[in-house]
């Protein structure tokens, strides 16, 4: 059986990777010239605990599996994942106190287990930057924080070492049914997949993509985020994720440590009128927000020379709220994975494994044998600045390039970035998610061109051809003279 996954996204690969378990040929198509580009790169990249979920839905349901997943894809993957634990603070006020408790029921009735109401001496303890207008939270051990692009990255690598085809840089215009199934997918190259089986997992676009063969979705609109990054310098005020209490709109602006290092701040909630999934504009009165939101939690965690970055992210909704997942009436091999709102990147995993055996399997009756043995893929990146001295000096004797640093504000070698570049990565953006250069306080500055340089050798291609990302984000217009 041949299955196509519409979408590189976090849930796009996490299918690739559980269906490579499978006696099944997969093939990955994403239109964008690398995976996690999307939705996956723009969050707050948080393991949520499931406590904020309405019991019921599957949100609920596959949030908290999800989470427990993650220390799975750390083992097998190498996964970078952080168990920090997160705190939702409340004043002492009767109003605030029962929304914490209704949140601790909420989190109870999904089946969530060690989270409890703590006071103020706790919070201190964990921490002691916390506004003193909180005194009590509900604590929740088991909540975490991953990169998301790299889960997807090195997903999509693990299910391309056990045979998943990649197709890159080629989103999907149509296709060819017969007889109320698809036959062949029709790609923007002219290329036609033959296939048996389709997963739309298209992100922002997976209801354009179900209406192209006919499947119907209900409406989605788009709800943007904006965000704050610091600066390293400013880690040293909080240890953990910390929520305010959670509104309608979402889990609220938040103050969340970064995979390495840094901290984040927000996001806002705001509903996009229209359909505009390239939006990603931020503005005054939105970061406004943000920093405001931001020192009610930690006091003095703003500060001018500690900004370093502001960007916003989209996420796709239905009026339900829910995830939208479900096999279609109209086609009868043709699978929407839609709608993945927060906690979707908690949640991924959890996905992959419900539409695997309860869609496919169950609802479809697709009988799909598991491969007898499934190598272990974990294959993870030798980090500098993660590294002792004694271990980067004996890589240096390896390989010399290992003592050549390229971006300084995160100690990122020429070395990595060869690695990078030969796992996959065709641009700026694809070496600074995979490696991190270019993700410090002078946010590529000093290093993009190096890197660039570094592209054009390994590649072997002009630096004029040399892209930030996608086609059309070239460098330079014209030769180069170096």
């Amino acid at each position: 059986m041949k299955i196509a996954i519409i979408g590189g996204g976090i849930v796009g690969a996490l299918l690739a990777y559980e269906l490579s378990h499978y006696e099944v040929e997969v093939i990955l198509i994403e239109k964008r010239s690398d995976f996690g580009q999307g939705v996956t790169k723009a969050n707050s990249a948080i393991v949520h605990g499931g406590y904020d979920d309405p019991p019921g839905s599957l949100r609920a349901s596959l949030c908290y599996h999800g989470n427990q997943l993650y220390d799975e894809l750390s083992e097998k993957l190498g996964v970078p994942l952080k168990r920090t634990g997160s705190l939702v603070v409340a004043r002492d006020s009767l109003d605030e106190l029962k929304k914490l408790n209704e949140l601790l029921e909420k989190g109870e009735k999904n089946g969530v287990s060690g989270i409890k109401i703590v006071d103020r001496s706790f919070m201190e303890e964990r921490e002691p930057n916390l506004s003193k207008e909180f005194s009590y939270a509900l604590y929740c051990p088991h909540t975490g924080i991953t990169e998301p692009w790299m889960v997807a990255i090195l997903a999509i690598e693990a299910a391309e070492k056990a045979g998943a085809e990649l197709i890159k840089a080629d989103g999907v215009i149509g296709g060819e049914l017969h007889f109320r199934k698809v036959e062949s997918l029709v790609l923007e190259s002219g290329k036609k997949v033959k296939v048996d089986l389709v997963i739309n997992a298209a992100g922002l676009y997976y209801h354009q993509i179900a209406r192209k063969f006919g499947v119907r979705t209900p409406p989605v609109y788009l709800r943007k985020g904006q965000y704050i990054l610091l600066d390293h310098a400013a880690s040293k005020m909080v240890n953990g994720v910390i929520f305010p209490l959670p509104s309608e709109k979402g889990k609220g602006k938040l103050v969340v440590p970064t995979i390495d290092g840094g901290v984040l701040l927000g996001p806002t909630s705001e509903e996009i009128s229209g359909f505009d999934p390239e939006d990603v504009s931020t503005t005054v009165s939105g970061l406004m927000d943000v920093i405001k939101a931001g020192d009610e939690l930690i006091p003095g965690i703003v500060r001018s020379n500690w900004i370093i970055k502001s960007f916003a992210g989209l996420r796709p909704e239905t009026r339900s709220k829910d995830f939208y997942i479900r096999n279609s009436d109209e086609v009868s091999n043709f699978v929407t994975v839609g709608a993945i709102r927060s906690p979707g990147l908690t949640a991924a995993p959890a996905i992959a494994h419900y539409v695997i055996e309860e869609i496919l399997e169950q609802r479809m009756g697709l009988m799909l044998g598991k491969r007898k043995a499934v190598l272990n893929y974990r294959s993870q990146m030798f980090r500098v600045n993660e590294s002792s001295l004694e271990e980067i000096n004996k890589k240096i004797e390896e390989k010399a390039d290992y003592g050549r640093i390229i971006c300084h504000c995160n100690q990122v070698s020429e070395a990595e970035i060869i690695e990078a570049i030969r796992r996959g990565a065709t641009s700026i953006d694809g070496v600074k998610f995979r490696t991190r250069a270019g993700f410090g306080r002078c946010q590529g500055g000093f290093c993009s061109w190096r890197i660039a340089k570094i592209l054009s050798r390994e590649l072997n291609v002009p630096l004029s051809e040399v892209r930030m990302n996608d086609a059309g984000t070239e460098l330079f217009d014209g030769e180069v003279r170096v």
